[in-house]
């Protein structure tokens, strides 16, 4: 069985397909998708879509290019919602939360400083109610980390991992796996598949990012959370390893990292 921590699954690519999607990543043995919100518009859909779909967990959280736009009443809603899905099985985190210094305009002045800010009261909330976090890492993991040294959490995933051998091992101590997907499939990403190999095979965990981040033979198509069994199948030959070993590691692994989802049978 198969799990990936990492899809959009509300996303307006799946509009009115989201039933169809979750039992086709089904039919390829993906036991769960976890579906991470991005703004406080998305966090009742992406709650009810894990309610309704058998094979979903959700997280909460502001995504650091939501962050700009939103303002103190947004984090007095998620703390909101945070207390009320506690009761909930299937919310396992705190996410889609973190740092995006890529975009142009994010990386320096109000917009970093906003991103900053909402990064920093969303790990206090993480800490405050022990739940892990949905990082999103994208030129940015020396000031995720150094907030993460400050401010303990239980660890959680850092999605689209995609930075230095020594920034990974630095996420590593501080109890958090690392996610691969489309990226690793493309031959000429030569460091994110160094990364895949060297690092320990207990960091690893799958996801797609879907509907985008689509694998080398989907590009530029819509991606899916079917196509994490070939994900998988890729990062398996890379690391010499048969793939039902692999998927059980990994699945192993994201269980580890969301122990709410650990749970959920």
């Amino acid at each position: 069985m198969w799990i990936d921590t990492h899809c959009h699954l509300d996303a307006a690519e799946f509009s009115g397909e989201q039933a169809l999607v979750a039992a086709e990543a089904a039919q390829q043995q993906v036991q769960w998708i976890v579906i991470p919100a991005v703004e406080r518009a998305n966090f009742e859909t992406v709650a009810r879509h894990a309610a309704q779909l058998p094979n979903c967990a959700y997280a909460l959280g502001i995504h650091p290019l939501y962050a700009p736009q939103a303002d103190e009443s947004d984090l007095l809603a998620l703390r909101t919602a945070i207390e009320s899905a506690m009761a909930d099985p299937r919310f396992v985190a705190i996410g889609e939360i973190g740092l995006d210094f890529f975009v142009p305009g994010m990386e320096h002045g109000p917009s970093r400083e906003k991103q900053e800010h909402f990064y920093v009261e969303q790990l206090k909330l993480a800490r405050e109610f022990d739940l892990p976090v949905l990082l999103h890492v994208r030129r940015s993991q020396d000031i995720l980390l150094k907030h993460l040294r400050r401010i303990k959490v239980q660890g959680g995933i850092a999605h689209a991992f995609n930075g230095s051998f020594q920034q990974a091992e630095a996420f590593i101590r501080l109890g958090f796996r690392l996610g691969f997907g489309g990226a690793m499939t493309f031959t000429r990403a030569l460091q994110i598949r160094r990364l895949a190999v060297e690092l320990p095979m207990s960091a690893l965990v799958l996801e797609t990012d879907a509907p985008d981040m689509s694998p080398a033979w989907l590009h530029p198509e819509k991606n899916s959370p079917q196509q994490i069994p070939r994900i998988g199948a890729v990062l398996a030959e890379l690391r010499g390893m048969p793939i039902s070993e692999l998927a059980a590691a990994t699945s192993a692994n994201a269980r580890a990292a969301l122990p709410r989802l650990a749970a959920l049978r």
